[in-house]
């Protein structure tokens, strides 16, 4: 059964700083992670398998994007 939005425990990305709000937030699902707009939190989330969110936090770290 897929998550509600209302039920994820939802944090902002620490890229984002603490004064702007443009932004994302980021919450732990079973087996990957959830990402969304907090300007458009009605819109829904992105759901990523956990192996796709290392690979593209791993590319940022190394700078590859």
């Amino acid at each position: 059964m897929p998550e509600t939005s209302h039920s994820l425990h939802w944090r902002k990305s620490s890229f984002s700083g603490s004064t702007t709000q443009n932004c994302v937030e980021i919450a732990d699902l079973p087996g990957g992670t959830a990402v969304r707009d907090t300007q458009h939190r009605d819109h829904g989330y992105l759901e990523f398998p956990a192996t796709e969110w290392r690979a593209l936090l791993a590319d940022i770290k190394d700078g590859r994007l």
